[in-house]
């Protein structure tokens, strides 16, 4: 595995000779080297809570607040969770030679349009130390080189974690240099990974807007923006009001400090005198701070913070919640559409008919009806885990996972065949 005492550049280039080679691996082989993987980070174990406790203590001294530090945080647990769900990306088929599309022309020629690796994938991500594990996995699995850039927040995490991962794999059969770490600091050596055209195929951030704008600014290899989730709940005019309390508050206060969490609640006027007492009681007995608008100030039993207009736009990814009274679905929709992320949006409703228009009218990379915004993941999807979740629209939008880490190419075979 490349160390962070080479360049980025020598990083790199040792990343694309040994994508060259994972392009070729086998099903078996690459299975092998995960299976080798998971079994590395159950067996060392203790070195990696060691190296997680120097992160946790570093960022309790910079005062990074809880959100951030559960992130950052791994425990036996988590760790036992992460090597299982490099084991359920084990399980899963290898899009790598699959077959999306084929037919033979009247010419006699057939053509196969077939899925291929991208080649060498730099991800660049922000406190959660699992991100390493979950990006190596899912990019040898399709048969993609990595280049790993986290936080300097998780430093010693990261580089415990991409180091088992390195070793375990070259044990397993596949070649050196197929997961490599970069250092955490300095924009400096953003820039430089961000502009490897010659080796470096596809760059995925997965952070806040403050690393997305960074890289906008110098990016010259391509990007799939994994940003943001200002993510929404709607509880319309038929809404089963039991449902919507239950929803909202798995959306905020499952776990707070994701981007898949909800941080605005939107409330169609004709409930929102019977539900509002109801929803912000629930809230508060969670421990959720409500910021709302005149009318749920009106409504509300008991103080709450008054909603500003920074508010609406805001990914708290904290134990707050931004709560708005509108007057249809049609306001709700038109909200989303002004502040929302695109990352993940819900309507609870009994509605059939605001319900499609919700769908057909938010546009996001996730829209839900009845049902949580946390289920926005690549593991809740059936993928065995994601890099992130994708907020654009080229090439991939949603969860980031094995089909969405490979191109195509066209397979043309003939016998003899010129163009006249």
């Amino acid at each position: 595995m490349a160390t962070i005492t080479t360049t980025v550049g020598d990083v790199c280039a040792d990343a694309k000779c040994a994508a060259k080679a994972l392009a070729r691996a086998d099903t078996a082989t690459k299975n092998a080297a995960l299976e080798q993987i998971a079994t590395a980070l159950q067996e060392r174990t203790e070195e990696i809570l060691e190296a997680n406790a120097l992160d946790m203590q570093a960022g309790r001294e910079a005062e990074l607040g809880e959100a951030l530090l559960d992130r950052l945080l791994l425990d036996e647990g988590r760790i036992e969770g992460i090597a299982k769900a490099v084991r359920q990306i084990v399980a899963l088929g290898d899009p790598v030679g699959e077959v999306i599309d084929g037919h033979r022309l009247p010419n006699g020629l057939d053509v196969r349009k077939v899925r291929v690796p991208l080649g060498v994938v730099a991800v660049v991500y922000e406190a959660r130390p699992n991100v390493t594990i979950d990006a190596a996995a899912l990019c040898l699995k399709s048969g993609n080189a990595i280049v790993l850039r986290g936080s300097s927040s998780a430093l010693h995490s990261n580089a415990a974690l991409a180091r088992i991962a390195g070793e375990a794999a070259v044990a397993g059969g596949l070649p050196q240099g197929c997961v490599s770490l970069v250092a955490g600091g300095g924009r400096e050596e953003l820039a430089e990974l961000a502009t490897q055209k010659g080796t470096v195929d596809l760059i995925i951030p997965r952070g806040g807007e403050g690393l997305k704008a960074a890289l906008e600014e110098v990016a010259t290899v391509p990007v799939i923006y994994a940003a943001s989730g200002n993510c929404h709940v709607y509880v319309d005019a038929d809404a089963d009001l039991g449902q919507a309390e239950a929803i909202v508050l798995n959306a905020k206060v499952q776990r707070p400090g994701v981007c898949n969490a909800a941080e605005t609640l939107l409330l169609h006027e004709q409930i929102a005198a019977e539900f509002v007492p109801r929803i912000v009681r629930a809230l508060g007995d969670a421990g959720v701070e409500v910021r709302g608008d005149e009318r749920v100030e009106a409504l509300a039993e008991g103080a709450i913070t008054t909603a500003t207009e920074e508010d609406w736009g805001t990914e708290y990814l904290a134990m707050t919640l931004a709560v708005k009274v509108v007057r249809s679905k049609e306001e709700a929709i038109e909200h989303i559409g002004r502040y929302g992320s695109g990352h993940s949006e819900a309507i609870v409703t009994r509605d059939t008919e605001s319900a499609r228009a919700f769908q057909l009218g938010v546009d996001a990379a996730c829209v839900y009806v009845n049902a949580s915004t946390r289920f926005t993941d690549g593991g809740e999807f059936g993928m065995g885990a994601e890099i992130g979740n994708s907020t654009q629209k080229l090439h991939v939008r949603g969860p980031i996972g094995l089909r969405e880490l490979c191109t195509f190419k066209y397979l043309v075979e003939g016998d003899g065949h010129v163009r006249a």
